[in-house]
C-alpha cells in the first residue's frame, strides 16, 4: 500500500508524532488527523470560546483537505470531541455549515481533556 503524507502551512503544524493527513489507496482515501483551534501562522490557540474555536477547527480541517486535493464534499466520516457536551448545539451548527448537503456519518463524544486544553477537536476521512 502506497501512502502519501499530506502537509500544509495553512493548518497548524503537528504538535506530536503524527501527520496532518495521510493519503492511501492510490490517493483515493484521505485520513485527516484531529484538528484543534490553533492559528496556523502562530501555533497559538485562537482567543474566544466554543464558537471561535469550532470555526478555527473547521478552517484548519478545510486547509488539510485542500492540501490533499479534497473538500468537505469528499468527507465520509467525522469524529467530534468536545470537553462539554452542553456545547453540542453550537458545535453542530458551525460544523453543519460545511456540510449543507448529504453530510457524512459521524460520532460526537465528550472527553475529559483535549490537547492544549482545546474545547473541541474534529478529525475526518475523505474519499476522492
Amino acid at each position: 500500500m502506497a501512502r502519501e503524507v499530506i502537509h500544509t502551512d495553512h493548518a497548524p503544524k503537528a504538535i506530536g508524532p503524527y501527520s496532518q493527513a495521510i493519503k492511501v489507496d492510490a490517493g483515493k482515501m484521505i485520513f485527516c488527523s484531529g484538528q484543534i483551534p490553533l492559528i496556523p501562522e502562530t501555533g497559538e490557540m485562537i482567543q474566544g470560546g466554543i464558537v471561535e474555536q469550532t470555526q478555527q477547527v473547521m478552517k484548519n480541517l478545510e486547509a488539510v483537505l485542500a492540501a490533499a486535493g479534497a473538500t468537505f464534499a469528499n468527507v465520509v466520516r467525522c469524529n467530534i470531541f468536545v470537553q462539554d457536551l452542553n456545547d453540542f448545539g453550537t458545535v453542530n451548527e458551525i460544523y453543519g455549515r460545511s456540510f449543507p448537503n448529504d453530510p457524512p456519518s459521524r460520532a460526537t463524544v465528550q472527553v475529559a481533556r483535549l490537547p492544549k486544553d482545546s474545547l473541541v477537536e474534529i478529525d475526518c476521512i475523505a474519499v476522492l
